[in-house]
């Protein structure tokens, strides 16, 4: 008996699991707010390069420095930065939809105030991998 409840147990246990997180994929939410900490909080251009598609990685590749990256392609400066994911168009159709839009909100210090911001991406899913194509123009700041 204790052999069955063990066994329907991982069974729940294994169906309950993301496929995503099964095979190691990243989701669009790790994938945003790992290319943002790679530009803000690590300050490496090429660890970014893992998290968008080709075009983009030639932009990157342009800037080299994240100090640039911030400030040319992201039109946002700062330091001591936190992020959190404020919002993601997808959720139970995930498994569906291989184009998402992300929404990542930052907060730190711009010259020497507070300042708090948002930045929206937009992902596409490439052989089972999501990927950076696109930082969509932002309307204005919540400072």
């Amino acid at each position: 008996m204790k052999k069955l409840i063990f066994i329907v147990t991982l069974l729940l246990l294994g169906c309950s699991q993301d496929s995503e997180t099964m095979t190691g994929a990243q989701t669009p939410e790790q994938v945003s707010l790992g290319f943002f900490k790679a530009i803000y909080v690590d300050r490496d251009v090429e660890q970014a390069k893992q998290y968008v598609d080709e075009p983009m990685q030639k932009v990157l590749s342009h800037y080299y420095i994240a100090s640039a990256v911030q400030r040319h392609v992201l039109n946002l400066s700062m330091t001591n930065v936190t992020m959190e994911i404020e919002e993601i168009d997808i959720d139970f159709f995930r498994k569906f939809t291989d184009d998402v839009t992300v929404i990542v909100k930052m907060q730190g210090v711009r010259g020497s105030e507070n300042w708090v911001d948002d930045r929206t991406i937009r992902l596409h899913k490439v052989k089972k991998q999501w990927v950076i194509v696109e930082i969509l123009p932002e309307k204005g700041n919540l400072n």
